[in-house]
């Protein structure tokens, strides 16, 4: 059973869904859940600047209270974290580096020319992932 769960979060309803199915699996499993948000910044010159001066206080405050509304008991521990980049790669980091066992995410139904001009966060999760994942529609 997993330990520690990773949901990427993007506001979206696929997203809650993933979230509050990630939140029933944990409290079944006695696990953790990991919300991550992936606040991605375009190439250019400005990006470093940027993500600087943008820490995301205000977009992690609203994130937690947001989550904190889809876990009303508070049974399960939940984390909530705000990270920089491209959304599979930040994920898939985040995974690496906090020792997360399953990945839970949400799948937005793009079409075909958007899905070659900016990618599936979901298609990349799981072209890449060393661990579980499980995709929610």
């Amino acid at each position: 059973m997993p330990k520690h769960i990773l949901v990427g979060y993007d506001g979206s309803e696929t997203a809650r869904r993933a979230c509050l199915f990630a939140l029933e699996l944990a409290a079944c499993a006695g696990a953790r859940v990991h919300v991550v948000s992936v606040l991605q910044i375009e190439n250019g010159a400005d990006t470093s600047a940027l993500m600087m001066t943008d820490n995301g206080e205000e977009r992690l405050t609203a994130l937690r209270d947001e989550v904190a509304g889809l876990n009303p008991s508070s049974r399960v521990p939940v984390e909530v974290d705000l990270v920089h980049g491209s959304p599979g790669d930040a994920l898939l980091s985040y995974v690496a580096r906090h020792g997360v066992d399953h990945i839970v995410i949400g799948h937005t139904e793009r079409g075909a020319l958007a899905r070659w001009l900016v990618g599936s966060t979901s298609t990349d999760v799981l072209a890449k992932a060393h661990v579980p994942v499980t995709v929610v529609r």
